[in-house]
Protein backbone atom coordinates (compact mmCIF):
# COMPACT_ATOMS: atom_id res chain seq x y z
CA UNK A 1 0.00 0.00 0.00
CA UNK A 2 2.83 2.41 0.87
CA UNK A 3 4.45 1.80 -2.56
CA UNK A 4 1.13 2.53 -4.31
CA UNK A 5 0.69 5.78 -2.36
CA UNK A 6 4.24 6.86 -3.24
CA UNK A 7 3.72 6.00 -6.91
CA UNK A 8 0.49 7.94 -7.28
CA UNK A 9 1.83 10.73 -5.08
CA UNK A 10 4.75 11.17 -7.46
CA UNK A 11 2.43 11.05 -10.45
CA UNK A 12 0.05 13.68 -9.04
CA UNK A 13 2.88 15.93 -7.85
CA UNK A 14 4.50 15.97 -11.28
CA UNK A 15 1.17 16.63 -12.99
CA UNK A 16 0.50 19.51 -10.58
CA UNK A 17 3.87 21.06 -11.44
CA UNK A 18 3.24 20.58 -15.17
CA UNK A 19 -0.19 22.25 -14.95
CA UNK A 20 1.28 25.08 -12.87
CA UNK A 21 3.97 25.77 -15.46
CA UNK A 22 1.45 25.55 -18.30
CA UNK A 23 -0.85 28.00 -16.52
CA UNK A 24 2.00 30.51 -16.17
CA UNK A 25 2.89 30.11 -19.86
CA UNK A 26 -0.73 30.70 -20.90
CA UNK A 27 -0.91 33.88 -18.82
CA UNK A 28 2.36 35.23 -20.21
CA UNK A 29 1.58 34.45 -23.86
CA UNK A 30 -2.18 35.15 -23.67
CA UNK A 31 -2.94 32.11 -25.81
CA UNK A 32 -6.54 30.96 -26.30
CA UNK A 33 -7.02 28.29 -23.59
CA UNK A 34 -9.58 26.33 -25.65
CA UNK A 35 -7.03 25.59 -28.37
CA UNK A 36 -4.34 24.87 -25.79
CA UNK A 37 -6.54 22.36 -23.95
CA UNK A 38 -7.15 20.47 -27.19
CA UNK A 39 -3.41 20.46 -27.85
CA UNK A 40 -2.72 19.27 -24.30
CA UNK A 41 -5.18 16.36 -24.66
CA UNK A 42 -3.55 15.38 -27.94
CA UNK A 43 -0.10 15.46 -26.36
CA UNK A 44 -1.23 13.46 -23.32
CA UNK A 45 -2.68 10.72 -25.52
CA UNK A 46 0.54 10.37 -27.48
CA UNK A 47 2.79 10.89 -24.46
CA UNK A 48 1.19 8.20 -22.32
CA UNK A 49 0.36 5.81 -25.17
CA UNK A 50 4.03 5.30 -26.03
CA UNK A 51 5.00 4.74 -22.39
CA UNK A 52 2.25 2.23 -21.65
CA UNK A 53 2.78 0.33 -24.91
CA UNK A 54 6.46 0.00 -23.97
CA UNK A 55 5.48 -1.21 -20.48
CA UNK A 56 3.10 -3.91 -21.70
CA UNK A 57 5.55 -5.10 -24.37
CA UNK A 58 8.61 -4.96 -22.10
CA UNK A 59 8.58 -8.63 -21.08
CA UNK A 60 8.12 -10.21 -24.54
CA UNK A 61 10.60 -7.73 -26.05
CA UNK A 62 13.20 -8.58 -23.38
CA UNK A 63 12.74 -12.30 -24.01
CA UNK A 64 13.21 -11.84 -27.74
CA UNK A 65 16.04 -9.28 -27.63
CA UNK A 66 18.14 -11.10 -25.03
CA UNK A 67 17.27 -14.66 -26.15
CA UNK A 68 16.27 -15.56 -22.59
CA UNK A 69 15.99 -19.25 -21.68
CA UNK A 70 13.27 -19.75 -19.03
CA UNK A 71 14.17 -21.43 -15.72
CA UNK A 72 11.50 -23.64 -14.15
CA UNK A 73 11.49 -26.15 -11.33
CA UNK A 74 11.29 -28.88 -13.98
CA UNK A 75 14.27 -27.90 -16.14
CA UNK A 76 16.61 -26.22 -13.63
CA UNK A 77 19.49 -27.96 -11.85
CA UNK A 78 22.28 -26.99 -9.45
CA UNK A 79 22.80 -23.26 -8.94
CA UNK A 80 19.93 -22.33 -11.27
CA UNK A 81 17.46 -24.45 -9.30
CA UNK A 82 18.68 -23.03 -5.98
CA UNK A 83 18.26 -19.49 -7.35
CA UNK A 84 14.76 -20.30 -8.61
CA UNK A 85 13.78 -21.59 -5.17
CA UNK A 86 15.16 -18.44 -3.48
CA UNK A 87 13.11 -16.21 -5.79
CA UNK A 88 10.07 -18.41 -5.13
CA UNK A 89 10.51 -17.86 -1.37
CA UNK A 90 10.91 -14.10 -1.86
CA UNK A 91 7.73 -13.94 -3.96
CA UNK A 92 5.78 -15.85 -1.30
CA UNK A 93 7.16 -13.58 1.44
CA UNK A 94 6.16 -10.47 -0.55
CA UNK A 95 2.74 -11.96 -1.46
CA UNK A 96 3.15 -11.63 -5.21
CA UNK A 97 2.87 -14.07 -8.08
CA UNK A 98 6.12 -15.89 -8.84
CA UNK A 99 8.00 -13.91 -11.53
CA UNK A 100 9.25 -15.65 -14.62
CA UNK A 101 12.97 -16.37 -14.27
CA UNK A 102 15.45 -16.78 -17.09
CA UNK A 103 19.09 -16.79 -18.18
CA UNK A 104 20.44 -15.11 -21.29
CA UNK A 105 23.82 -15.63 -22.99
CA UNK A 106 26.23 -12.80 -22.15
CA UNK A 107 29.67 -12.54 -20.52
CA UNK A 108 28.46 -9.44 -18.64
CA UNK A 109 27.71 -9.68 -14.93
CA UNK A 110 24.21 -8.34 -15.23
CA UNK A 111 20.60 -8.92 -14.19
CA UNK A 112 17.37 -7.01 -14.68
CA UNK A 113 13.66 -7.08 -13.92
CA UNK A 114 10.85 -6.05 -16.22
CA UNK A 115 7.13 -6.54 -16.71
CA UNK A 116 3.81 -4.71 -16.68
CA UNK A 117 2.98 -5.30 -13.00
CA UNK A 118 4.01 -6.94 -9.72
CA UNK A 119 2.19 -10.12 -10.75
CA UNK A 120 3.35 -10.14 -14.36
CA UNK A 121 7.11 -9.77 -14.19
CA UNK A 122 10.40 -11.28 -15.29
CA UNK A 123 13.82 -11.49 -13.64
CA UNK A 124 16.67 -12.33 -16.01
CA UNK A 125 20.30 -13.15 -15.24
CA UNK A 126 23.25 -13.17 -17.64
CA UNK A 127 25.23 -16.37 -18.03
CA UNK A 128 28.26 -14.39 -16.85
CA UNK A 129 26.74 -13.44 -13.50
CA UNK A 130 25.50 -17.00 -13.00
CA UNK A 131 29.06 -18.26 -13.44
CA UNK A 132 30.89 -15.63 -11.38
CA UNK A 133 28.66 -15.28 -8.30
CA UNK A 134 27.87 -17.92 -5.71
CA UNK A 135 24.29 -18.73 -4.74
CA UNK A 136 24.17 -16.33 -1.77
CA UNK A 137 25.44 -13.45 -3.92
CA UNK A 138 22.97 -14.34 -6.69
CA UNK A 139 20.25 -14.34 -4.05
CA UNK A 140 21.23 -10.79 -3.09
CA UNK A 141 21.04 -9.71 -6.75
CA UNK A 142 17.66 -11.45 -7.02
CA UNK A 143 16.51 -9.52 -3.91
CA UNK A 144 17.54 -6.28 -5.61
CA UNK A 145 15.47 -7.10 -8.70
CA UNK A 146 12.58 -8.36 -6.57
CA UNK A 147 12.50 -4.98 -4.81
CA UNK A 148 12.18 -3.24 -8.17
CA UNK A 149 9.13 -5.44 -8.81
CA UNK A 150 7.44 -5.14 -5.41
CA UNK A 151 8.01 -1.37 -5.29
CA UNK A 152 6.35 -1.00 -8.69
CA UNK A 153 9.35 0.73 -10.24
CA UNK A 154 8.43 -0.22 -13.81
CA UNK A 155 4.95 1.30 -13.47
CA UNK A 156 6.26 4.38 -11.67
CA UNK A 157 8.83 4.98 -14.40
CA UNK A 158 6.09 4.59 -17.03
CA UNK A 159 3.92 7.22 -15.31
CA UNK A 160 6.92 9.51 -14.98
CA UNK A 161 7.89 9.09 -18.63
CA UNK A 162 4.29 9.57 -19.79
CA UNK A 163 4.00 12.83 -17.88
CA UNK A 164 7.35 14.08 -19.12
CA UNK A 165 6.51 13.01 -22.69
CA UNK A 166 3.26 15.00 -22.49
CA UNK A 167 5.11 18.04 -21.18
CA UNK A 168 7.84 17.81 -23.83
CA UNK A 169 5.46 17.32 -26.78
CA UNK A 170 3.15 20.08 -25.57
CA UNK A 171 5.86 22.68 -24.98
CA UNK A 172 7.62 21.86 -28.28
CA UNK A 173 4.40 22.35 -30.27
CA UNK A 174 3.52 25.50 -28.35
CA UNK A 175 6.93 27.06 -29.03
CA UNK A 176 6.79 25.90 -32.65
CA UNK A 177 3.48 27.72 -33.14
CA UNK A 178 4.98 30.90 -31.73
CA UNK A 179 8.21 30.66 -33.75
CA UNK A 180 6.36 29.94 -37.01
CA UNK A 181 4.08 32.96 -36.72
CA UNK A 182 1.28 31.88 -34.38
CA UNK A 183 -2.17 30.82 -35.54
CA UNK A 184 -2.08 32.92 -38.71
CA UNK A 185 -0.18 30.59 -41.04
CA UNK A 186 -0.25 33.11 -43.93
CA UNK A 187 1.91 35.50 -41.92
CA UNK A 188 4.21 32.77 -40.61
CA UNK A 189 6.64 30.33 -42.20
CA UNK A 190 3.99 27.69 -42.92
CA UNK A 191 3.07 24.24 -41.65
CA UNK A 192 6.38 22.65 -42.75
CA UNK A 193 8.46 25.10 -40.72
CA UNK A 194 6.20 24.67 -37.70
CA UNK A 195 6.68 20.91 -37.87
CA UNK A 196 10.47 21.36 -38.18
CA UNK A 197 10.57 23.61 -35.11
CA UNK A 198 8.40 21.18 -33.13
CA UNK A 199 10.68 18.21 -33.86
CA UNK A 200 13.85 20.22 -33.17
CA UNK A 201 12.60 21.60 -29.84
CA UNK A 202 11.19 18.21 -28.84
CA UNK A 203 14.56 16.52 -29.31
CA UNK A 204 16.35 19.23 -27.31
CA UNK A 205 13.84 18.99 -24.45
CA UNK A 206 14.06 15.19 -24.40
CA UNK A 207 17.78 15.44 -23.66
CA UNK A 208 17.00 17.32 -20.45
CA UNK A 209 14.03 15.06 -19.72
CA UNK A 210 16.26 11.99 -19.94
CA UNK A 211 18.60 13.51 -17.37
CA UNK A 212 15.67 13.71 -14.93
CA UNK A 213 14.50 10.16 -15.72
CA UNK A 214 18.01 8.75 -15.27
CA UNK A 215 18.42 10.61 -11.97
CA UNK A 216 15.21 9.00 -10.73
CA UNK A 217 16.44 5.59 -11.92
CA UNK A 218 19.71 5.99 -10.00
CA UNK A 219 17.74 6.86 -6.87
CA UNK A 220 15.66 3.69 -7.24
CA UNK A 221 18.84 1.60 -7.49
CA UNK A 222 19.81 2.69 -3.98
CA UNK A 223 16.31 1.79 -2.78
CA UNK A 224 16.52 -1.64 -4.46
CA UNK A 225 19.92 -2.26 -2.82
CA UNK A 226 18.41 -1.50 0.58
CA UNK A 227 15.47 -3.79 -0.19
CA UNK A 228 17.85 -6.60 -1.09
CA UNK A 229 19.81 -6.04 2.12
CA UNK A 230 16.61 -6.51 4.14
CA UNK A 231 15.47 -9.55 2.11
CA UNK A 232 18.86 -11.30 2.17
CA UNK A 233 22.04 -9.77 3.59
CA UNK A 234 23.74 -6.38 3.12
CA UNK A 235 27.12 -8.16 3.25
CA UNK A 236 26.19 -10.49 0.38
CA UNK A 237 24.88 -7.56 -1.67
CA UNK A 238 28.13 -5.67 -1.10
CA UNK A 239 30.21 -8.72 -2.09
CA UNK A 240 28.06 -9.21 -5.19
CA UNK A 241 28.57 -5.58 -6.23
CA UNK A 242 32.33 -5.84 -5.68
CA UNK A 243 32.54 -8.99 -7.82
CA UNK A 244 30.42 -7.39 -10.53
CA UNK A 245 32.78 -4.40 -10.55
CA UNK A 246 35.93 -6.55 -10.60
CA UNK A 247 34.59 -8.76 -13.40
CA UNK A 248 33.79 -5.81 -15.64
CA UNK A 249 33.54 -6.77 -19.32
CA UNK A 250 34.37 -3.89 -21.71
CA UNK A 251 31.34 -3.29 -23.97
CA UNK A 252 31.44 -3.73 -27.71
CA UNK A 253 30.49 -0.87 -30.03
CA UNK A 254 27.39 -2.82 -31.11
CA UNK A 255 26.01 -3.06 -27.58
CA UNK A 256 23.12 -0.59 -27.40
CA UNK A 257 22.30 -1.39 -23.77
CA UNK A 258 25.68 -0.48 -22.26
CA UNK A 259 24.49 2.65 -20.44
CA UNK A 260 21.73 0.73 -18.60
CA UNK A 261 23.96 -1.96 -17.13
CA UNK A 262 24.83 -2.48 -13.46
CA UNK A 263 28.54 -1.93 -13.99
CA UNK A 264 28.36 0.89 -16.55
CA UNK A 265 31.63 2.85 -16.38
CA UNK A 266 31.16 5.51 -19.03
CA UNK A 267 31.82 9.21 -18.50
CA UNK A 268 28.26 10.41 -19.22
CA UNK A 269 27.06 9.90 -15.65
CA UNK A 270 24.05 12.19 -16.10
CA UNK A 271 22.63 9.71 -18.60
CA UNK A 272 23.48 6.47 -16.76
CA UNK A 273 20.61 4.62 -15.11
CA UNK A 274 22.82 3.10 -12.38
CA UNK A 275 24.99 4.97 -9.87
CA UNK A 276 28.67 4.01 -9.47
CA UNK A 277 29.09 0.71 -7.67
CA UNK A 278 31.44 2.33 -5.14
CA UNK A 279 28.67 4.70 -4.01
CA UNK A 280 26.19 1.83 -3.77
CA UNK A 281 28.55 -0.15 -1.56
CA UNK A 282 29.12 2.91 0.63
CA UNK A 283 25.36 3.37 1.04
CA UNK A 284 25.02 -0.26 2.13
CA UNK A 285 27.90 0.13 4.57
CA UNK A 286 26.28 3.19 6.13
CA UNK A 287 22.99 1.29 6.32
CA UNK A 288 24.70 -1.51 8.25
CA UNK A 289 26.35 0.95 10.64
CA UNK A 290 23.07 2.80 11.25
CA UNK A 291 21.10 -0.38 11.95
CA UNK A 292 23.94 -1.81 14.04
CA UNK A 293 23.90 1.26 16.31
CA UNK A 294 20.22 0.79 17.21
Amino acid sequence: MKAIIKRWGLFLAINFLVLLVLGIILQLLRINPNNVISLLIYCAIFGFAGSFISLFLSKPMAKSSYRITPITRQNATGKALALYEMIEQMAAYKHIKMPEVGIYPSPDNNAFATGASRNNSLIAFSSGIMENLNIDELGAVAGHEMTHITEGDMVTTTLLMGTINTFVIFISHLLAIILSGGRNREQGFGRGTQFFFAILIQNILMIFANIAICAYSRHREYVADAGSARLTSPVQMMIALEKISNKFVPPTKKDAYTIAKINYKGSATLFSTHPPIEKRIERLRRMMEKEGSR
